[in-house]
């Protein structure tokens, strides 16, 4: 298992969280992108709205596409979370 999955494991059971209901790809995806079109620390913001959101019964994949639509709007690029 790699250092990633590890963590995300570990850091799942400390939750409570199921670590298979986690899609890392596409929220390491999203990070990169906000990371290129707006700054570092906006990156970890998202990350983080992304959570909240999926706490508060959000779709994972839906809210992701919101803050990808965000990025889109206010950068004028396309974001690889798309691929």
């Amino acid at each position: 298992m790699d250092g990633l999955a590890e963590w995300l494991r570990a850091a799942s059971a400390r939750l409570g969280i199921d670590a298979g209901q986690v899609d890392s790809a596409e929220i390491i995806r999203l990070a990169r992108d906000v990371r290129r079109a707006e700054s570092g620390p906006a990156a970890f913001m998202a990350v983080y709205l992304l959570g909240v959101a999926v706490g508060r019964g959000a779709d994972p994949h839906d809210a992701a596409a919101h803050l990808a639509d965000l990025i889109e709007e206010r950068s004028g690029t396309t974001c690889d979370w798309r691929d």
